[in-house]
């Protein structure tokens, strides 16, 4: 399991840096994606003169440089969509292209999605933590009743936009992601 050793190395780098200061480095997620293709294209170049077997490999975390090209390519797309659409930094769009490098296609996408549920639940923690059940539910009630008699949502304040919108850590979620996907806790879990 070399290769979940390296991506929890560079994730929790990553942590420690969206945590404390909002941003996620260049000087953790181009390392990350050089090692990335760099091991899985050792791999495949071993494999190819049969001087490593290919089960070995895999049980070391290796995919192959294809899958290692085609991780990156599909979660940085939809981390790429997800910056041009909504409010993702540049940062989570590498640092998810980090992961489908490192992890290959299935494994990649399977954390990015795993990073969504996570992300989604902490952000849900936050604003509960910061503006209190009551209020929180004040504020749905209001849009749902808005909605159904008018069709549309209550626009609002300034000051509430900016209540609800918790910070987002990606990369404490992409770190617990990669723990669950690469470990199979949610399978162990599920009945």
């Amino acid at each position: 399991m070399l290769a979940t050793a390296l991506v929890v190395g560079f994730l929790a780098a990553a942590t420690v840096t969206d945590v404390r200061t909002h941003r996620i480095y260049n000087w953790i997620t181009y390392p990350g994606i050089v090692t990335g293709w760099a091991g899985h294209a050792a791999g495949t170049l071993l494999a190819a003169a049969g001087w490593a077997d290919p089960q070995s490999l895999c049980r070391l975390g290796w995919v192959g440089l294809a899958d290692s090209l085609a991780g990156f390519l599909a979660c940085g797309a939809v981390m790429l969509v997800c910056f041009v659409l909504f409010q993702v930094g540049g940062g989570d769009v590498k640092l998810m292209a980090m992961m489908g490098a490192m992890l290959g296609t299935e494994r990649g996408i399977l954390a990015m999605l795993w990073t969504f549920v996570l992300g989604a639940c902490t952000a849900l923690v936050v604003l509960i933590w910061r503006l209190g059940p009551g209020r929180l539910f004040r504020l749905a009630l209001r849009q749902v009743l808005w909605m159904v008699r008018l069709g549309g949502f209550s626009p609002l304040s300034a000051e509430e936009q900016a209540e609800l919108k918790p910070p987002l850590y990606l990369a404490p979620c992409g770190l617990g992601a990669v723990v669950i996907v690469q470990f199979s806790l949610a399978e162990r879990v599920m009945f």
